[in-house]
């Protein structure tokens, strides 16, 4: 199995801080919530459903460092500790999902838990719940996909939706890991994604290590290589995706989806369903994070910009529902997404 950033050890949690890599792979400990609050924002743990699990425990671990003394005070730590973290990033919605389960779960057992101890292992069970649910869906997500990735194919992909970026076997880069297993020859072509280089220093780093053949190429050379007829197709993660099938990812993505549309390219988003946000009717609601001007002008300590200079550094794009020719979720594919066909795959 690929890399898992999230563990939770001892009634710990601990993960792999990916803005070292690839240079160290090291594993921190975040023993409070301030610390897993800082982790999701500085993203050492980055990618949409490894925020949500981390989140999960985040609120397990916020309990237990506050050390209740009865159910009531268990509870009131439960909701301080999901208030805090949820102010951490704003454009994931598992985030906001994994929360809610864990308020819910806080709010409801509560009434027939005997002590604070047995409160806290119903919390630990529901976020340790939430990582296996994680698991099941992306290995799902890579089988489902990997009936995509046929013998030489070229697959491009954008940011990172790895194992690095999940629990496990991640969404984007589950089907070429099982494709992979599955003993197929393909190539991936992965965009380094600008500012922050998820693409060079993640994802190019995780297929290596799985000894997938990958290229890395600048995000600007995507429509050249696509032109070369090197790609045959493109898989991309997401944040949020709304009822309508307008998906959000990393900055980057719509200009992919555009590329990949006027080369006739395929274009798929892999998601587990926990990413549909189905209280949103079009991707235009979904709230889009800016970040810190200095990843632009200042990238990795180094200034690249002009002194003064104004910056828009929006982490998010949304890519519309005609661009996208499936969503492959646990569930199966949702071919030509609508809201029609993402509700009765769903379930809603």
């Amino acid at each position: 199995m690929p890399v898992k950033p999230v563990e939770w050890r001892d009634r710990r949690l601990f993960i792999i801080d990916q803005t070292l890599l690839p240079r160290e792979c090291v594993e921190i400990a975040l023993p409070t919530v301030d610390a897993v609050w800082e982790a999701i924002k500085r993203l050492r743990v980055r990618g949409a459903p490894a925020i949500g699990i981390c989140a999960a425990y985040g609120v397990v671990a916020g309990v237990i460092e506050r050390n209740p003394s009865s159910v009531t005070e268990t509870v009131q730590a439960a909701l301080v500790a999901a208030e805090r973290l949820a102010t951490s990033r704003p454009t994931a919605v598992n985030l906001f999902w994994a929360l809610e389960r864990m308020r819910r779960v806080a709010e409801e057992a509560a009434p027939t838990m005997a002590n604070a101890e047995l409160l806290i292992d119903r919390l630990e069970a529901e976020a340790l719940a939430i990582h296996a649910e994680d698991e099941a869906m992306c290995l799902a997500i890579g089988r489902h996909g990997a009936a995509l990735i046929h013998e030489n194919t070229g697959v491009l992909t954008h940011c990172n939706a790895g194992g690095l970026a999940t629990s496990g076997y991640g969404t984007a880069l589950a089907p070429m890991f099982v494709a992979h297993e599955e003993g197929r020859k393909f190539r991936v072509f992965a965009d380094e994604t600008r500012p922050l280089l998820q693409g060079a220093r993640l994802t190019a780093w995780e297929l290596v290590k799985a000894g997938i053949d990958v290229t890395l190429i600048c995000d600007s050379m995507a429509a050249q290589v696509m032109r070369e007829r090197r790609i045959n197709l493109v898989i991309v993660g997401a944040d949020r995706i709304a009822a309508n099938g307008d998906a959000a990812n990393k900055i980057g993505t719509y200009s992919v989806a555009v590329l990949a549309k006027g080369h006739k390219i395929p274009f798929y988003v892999a998601a587990p369903s926990s990413t549909f946000d189905l209280t949103l009717e079009k991707g235009r609601q979904i709230p889009i994070e800016e970040r810190d001007p200095e990843e632009i002008t200042h990238g990795f300590g180094l200034q690249t910009g002009a002194d003064g200079v104004k910056v828009y550094n929006p982490a998010f794009d949304v890519t519309p529902a005609q661009l996208i020719t499936g969503i492959i979720t646990e569930k199966g594919i949702i071919e030509s997404p609508n809201a029609e066909k993402i509700a009765r795959v769903l379930g809603a």
